[in-house]
């Protein structure tokens, strides 16, 4: 089933297997309890925030448009983050690492549009609205971050996974589903906590997602940023957690330099962090980026970069020195001196060059897999690539000719040459044979009756990394989760509850009589004593309405609750902190 959400220019751009992950964002779903979480954590955020955060927080939240009293309208979003050349859209949770990332570098933000319980309203290890919309949204306002965001979404979704990520990536994404979903019990929680405690602890040697996915994380969720002694906060997770962002300036949590190491420093998403990373300003951000981009495959190609595809058991590409490109799911390489010498491919494979797929070469035509030598051949030090055709003439390496090619590695290649491909620059791309036995020893790779063959010309793979070269050239509209985020249940209780919020909403508005301001804390009072938020929001308009008597009583009743809920206790005297500078009782 198509899904329909509210586009522009640069969500239209996105290719379609990033736009299955997008939702709509239905925001009449948004109760009344929902905005008053907003209002809470944003108020409370901004009070606290405009001390310790980076500059760019406050500048931030008025120029991408969020308010403080109202869940922001994602394409009323839209429409002034068009301003400085971003775009947001709604996903379901969590969704694959690679996807996120690549969400950036299209320079676009996603986001969560849930929100949390307000049962988790200091922190929440799902990702929602107040984290993606109130965190990551005000610093992409700075033009440094922004670019750092982008580059980083670049570089980051050609990093190779292994299967174990993907294990480990839909056992946080459960996880953080149950914990925050009502009536969770026990048991199911301490089964999903046990898998990821498994996985992080058996994830063998990190993955280059694996790393990258820390940096993304102790910069872009749990950044710090200025002076190891007087750091200020810019990460989404600390800048939307009410609990961490205060508990973070603490000296009970480690403030370490950033640098490339932080790649190898795991986090537990599911507890505030004992240590966190200081970077003296954004564009070291984009060096450390930079310097662990040359440690990667997608830079350094060779040998154990096929072998990191040929372990992520997903799609991948090499990119050969003539700029042709093999996407496919890699199975086997041959090597030769710590070189590789032929590469295979299982499955619908696709050449390309420059991103852009060879035409007659796509997953139809290379439906059931793909092999080629790569290299050098044996006793001559010039490179097919860089033969003239007086060279490619002396070899035999010309049409309509029957050639005897032998690679270094000893693979062999013999068959007729029906014709070749260059690029821009004239050198050779691919030969293509007919009647063509190709071998290594005594192991056969091809033989003619399986048809023509075609055969890549390359001297060394100067690249691979994850996904196609030409997003065009798969169908990728199959990587959804396996999990959905719970909804709230709905009962004549919590009806009741939200009827409640919304009579004092709008009294604030001014939609609603002040006089009923009396008899809603009655009734909650009555039939909702464990509240404490709607409690906080009749006590300040009490105090904006001059209502004394009435406040004291609210004032006395908010006493009974934090002594019958001492572990809300700190959330209440905040919150009546923001609109009574002495509170008596």
């Amino acid at each position: 089933m198509e899904v329909h959400f509210e586009s522009n220019p640069l969500i239209d751009r996105l290719p379609k297997h990033l736009k299955q992950f997008i939702k709509p964002q239905d925001y009449a779903d948004y109760t009344p309890i929902n905005q008053a979480v907003w209002r809470y954590v944003m108020r409370k955020n901004v009070a606290y925030l405009s001390k310790v955060a980076h500059e760019s927080y406050l500048d931030g939240l008025k120029k991408t448009g969020l308010e403080i009293d109202n869940i922001p309208n994602m394409y009323g979003m839209n429409r002034i983050l068009k301003e400085i050349g971003w775009a947001a859209v709604a996903v379901d949770g969590f969704i694959p690492p690679n996807a996120f990332m690549e969400f950036q570098a299209y320079n676009v933000l996603v986001i969560a549009s849930d929100i949390r319980q307000l049962e988790h309203i200091e922190y929440t290890p799902a990702p929602d609205i107040i984290h993606e919309g109130a965190g990551h949204a005000p610093i992409i306002a700075n033009p440094e971050y922004a670019e750092y965001l982008r580059r980083f979404g670049e570089i980051g979704c050609k990093a190779i996974s292994t299967s174990r990520d993907y294990e480990m990536y839909e056992a946080i994404r459960l996880l953080s589903i149950l914990k925050e979903a009502e009536d969770t019990s026990e048991e199911e929680i301490k089964k999903a906590e046990k898998q990821v405690d498994f996985l992080q602890k058996n994830m063998g040697e990190l993955s280059e997602m694996s790393r990258i996915r820390n940096l993304h994380w102790w910069t872009v969720e749990y950044g710090l940023i200025g002076t190891i002694d007087n750091p200020k906060i810019y990460g989404a997770g600390l800048l939307s957690s009410i609990g961490e962002s205060a508990w973070c300036m603490t000296d009970n949590v480690k403030k370490i330099p950033y640098d490339i190491l932080a790649a190898d420093q795991g986090f537990d998403i599911t507890k505030p962090q004992p240590q966190l990373y200081v970077t003296p300003d954004f564009a070291n951000l984009s060096l450390v980026l930079e310097e662990f981009a040359n440690t990667m495959a997608l830079r350094t190609g060779g040998l154990s970069g096929i072998k990191k595809l040929i372990t992520s058991k997903a799609l991948g590409t090499i990119e050969l020195s003539t700029g042709i490109q093999i996407s496919g799911l890699f199975s086997n390489v041959i090597e030769h001196e710590g070189k590789p010498v032929y590469v295979q491919t299982q499955g619908k494979t696709a050449l390309s060059y420059r991103e852009k797929e060879l035409v007659g070469h796509g997953t139809q035509y290379h439906s059931e897999g793909f092999g080629s030598p790569i290299g050098k051949l044996k006793g001559i030090n010039l490179a097919i690539e860089d033969m003239s055709p007086r060279d490619l003439r002396a070899y035999a390496i010309y049409e309509a000719e029957k050639v005897t090619l032998e690679f270094e590695g000893d693979i062999i290649v013999t068959g007729k040459i029906v014709t070749g491909s260059r690029n821009l620059q004239g050198e050779i791309l691919l030969i293509k044979f007919i009647n063509c036995t190709v071998t290594h020893k005594d192991q056969i790779l091809f033989q003619p009756e399986w048809g023509t063959y075609d055969m890549v010309v390359g001297k060394k793979v100067i690249s691979a990394f994850s996904g196609p070269a030409d997003v065009n050239s798969f169908d990728m509209i199959n990587h959804v989760p396996s999990s959905h985020t719970i909804k709230a249940k709905k009962s004549v209780d919590r009806e009741e509850l939200e009827g409640l919020y919304l009579n004092i909403r709008n009294i604030r508005e001014g939609k609603t009589e002040v006089l009923l301001l009396e008899k809603t804390f009655e009734t909650l009072k009555e039939n909702h004593p464990k509240d404490w938020l709607l409690t906080l929001e009749i006590a300040e308009l009490c105090n904006i309405n001059n209502n004394t008597t009435l406040l004291q009583e609210v004032l006395v009743y908010l006493e009974k609750v934090k002594q019958n809920r001492p572990e809300i206790s700190h959330l209440i005297d905040g919150g009546l902190e923001l609109f009574l500078e002495k509170v008596a009782i």
